[in-house]
């Protein structure tokens, strides 16, 4: 049986909090061996949730069915996890893995790799490109302690384009985290700076985790470890102007990592921490609108 615990929404546009019969519940525990998940993707092909580890786990995928019963293992030939921090797909299929986690804002090689949708057959894969990209408003490694912009841990695709939600480290957090572009080309890259969002609450409440976009493209949410934001109603891909939604979960633990199942649906996972997390949960947008 699900698991279900309840949800406060709070609309940042009319500026009053109201509750709503939202739910969140518990699908299933993550396989034991699995206790740093950083990123999940659902593919509708395979009916697989897609998970991946963050630094210092293997250079694998795993994926999962909808009992979390662990059904493939792939191994990410001629990569290193570096600190895989998300992982996305394309309106394809294909997948892409985010080797851009920089907790202390030093790396220069930030990288993110296409694993081809026809290759998820196999026990290894080998990328079918890599994209390499630098951030041109960071000329110091690492910048003041005031300046640590250029952490990421959040990732989407969207026509034939990368969009990167930053994790702000810096001293005095504030919530805001940029939003960076790249394109979905091998090579090497210059990401551009599209816009900025301030997220309410502290660190631990507002530093941006993962992110998702919808199948249809409507949608795109962004998740911390108590809270998400969903922005819909953009004209462009500075995602930042539409309308937004602050949805307060009511329930604290190191959320990693988030997709959409279909265009309602999402699936939201956390790390396991002693003898919290470990679980993929659900939430059905309809149930807040």
């Amino acid at each position: 049986m699900k698991k279900i615990l309840p949800i406060v929404l709070l609309s940042s546009l009319l500026c009053f909090c109201q509750r709503n019969p939202a739910i969140i519940a518990e699908l299933y525990a993550l396989p034991k061996k699995l206790k740093e998940v950083s990123g999940i993707v659902f593919t509708t092909n395979s009916q697989l949730a897609w998970v991946l580890e963050d630094s210092g786990n293997a250079n694998e995928i795993y994926g999962l069915n909808s009992e979390g019963k662990l059904k493939k293992t792939i191994t990410i030939a001629k990569t290193q996890n570096i600190d895989w921090e998300d992982i996305t797909k394309d309106s394809r299929e294909n997948l892409y893995i985010g080797d851009f986690g920089n907790n202390d804002n030093i790396r220069k090689d930030l990288a993110i790799y296409k694993i081809d949708k026809d290759s998820l057959y196999n026990e290894s894969v080998t990328p079918s490109y890599k994209i390499s990209f630098a951030y041109p408003e960071q000329t110091q490694f690492p910048p003041k302690k005031t300046e640590l912009f250029y952490d990421v841990e959040a990732f989407i695709e969207y026509q034939n384009n990368f969009y990167l939600f930053t994790k702000n480290r810096s001293k005095g957090f504030d919530g805001t985290t940029f939003l960076y572009k790249v394109p979905n080309k091998a090579g090497f890259h210059q990401a551009k700076l599209l816009g900025k969002f301030k997220a309410e609450g502290g660190y631990q409440n507002a530093a941006i985790t993962s992110a998702t976009i919808s199948p249809d493209g409507k949608k795109v949410v962004l998740l911390s470890h108590s809270q998400i934001w969903i922005f819909d109603n953009f004209k462009s891909d500075n995602f930042f102007l539409g309308k937004v939604k602050r949805v307060q979960l009511n329930h604290y633990s190191q959320k990693e990592a988030i997709c959409f199942k279909d265009n309602s649906t999402l699936l939201i996972a956390d790390e396991k921490t002693k003898k919290i997390g470990g679980i993929v949960y659900e939430l059905n947008l309809n149930s807040i609108n």
